[in-house]
């Protein structure tokens, strides 16, 4: 499974202070090791480095009929 532009994931991640969190992204560009993305629980643009991802997965949408 690859990070894809317009993709919504989540992530867990670890900060340069050893931190880790959990948080729901929308991707918006990946280059140099680094995702540019919106954060939905800062409501802000966020850079996540790539090697502090511990671990991520597709976000489905909710189909509702």
């Amino acid at each position: 499974m690859q990070i894809r532009n317009g993709q919504m994931i989540e992530i867990v991640y670890m900060d340069k202070s050893g931190n880790i969190s959990q948080r729901k992204i929308e991707v918006l560009g990946i280059r140099d090791g680094r995702i540019r993305a919106h954060c939905l629980a800062a409501g802000a643009p966020r850079v996540f480095i790539v090697a502090n991802i511990l671990a991520w997965q597709r976000v489905e949408e909710k189909r509702y009929a």
